[in-house]
């Protein structure tokens, strides 16, 4: 299958699933990345899910951060740039849906790239070497690219590994982990 191809299962995939379902596996992947050896670091990104989408709930893991005292860091998305904005959640931060019904800050304590330690990548599809199919914006890419080149990067999935995409570009950047609700993946070498 082509990425257009797996984008549409794995969209289907997910339309699927419940509202009780996707709580259960979000609260399953969440006590899954308790075991990765990522929770020293300071600056963690957190996605916020776009339910309407019903993608992984990440509330649990926003709460391990906040009980771990880490500086939690979201997106705002910038349309015409192309790319995301950073900045970190704290006590006076204000969220609200855009457009495109994803969760972002209105503004705040602006965070570079370069500050980020960890960082929580949304995905629709993942295969065993580590590459992810997202929405096909590429801004995860291009946030990905600014970041420096230790960040651990951790894909968030419902579902279990596709053996090889057969479409893998320069410009895509495979993570480093990848969590499911059964399995832990690591791609480090």
């Amino acid at each position: 299958m082509n990425k257009a191809e797996l984008r549409k299962k794995y969209k289907a995939l997910r339309l699927e699933l419940s509202e009780d379902k996707i709580e259960a596996l979000s609260l399953e992947i969440a006590n899954q990345l308790l075991q990765l050896p990522v929770w020293q670091k300071e600056f963690y990104h957190l996605f916020l899910s776009i339910a309407e989408q019903k993608e992984i709930d990440t509330e649990n893991i926003l709460h391990i951060l906040q009980g771990k005292d880490k500086n939690v860091v979201l997106s705002k998305t910038n349309i015409k740039e192309h790319k995301l904005e950073h900045f970190l959640l704290t006590d006076s931060s204000v969220v609200k849906k855009n457009r495109w019904n994803i969760p972002e800050p209105e503004g705040g304590i602006p965070i570079a790239p370069s500050q980020i330690d960890v960082v929580f990548v949304p995905l629709l599809a993942f295969d065993e070497q580590g590459h992810r199919i997202g929405y096909g914006k590429g801004f995860y890419d291009n946030f990905l690219s600014e970041c420096k080149a230790e960040v651990i990067k951790i894909g968030l999935s419902f579902f279990e590994a596709e053996p090889e995409f057969k479409e893998v570009f320069s410009t895509d950047i495979p993570l480093d982990y990848c969590v499911t609700p059964n399995k832990l993946y690591s791609f480090k070498n």
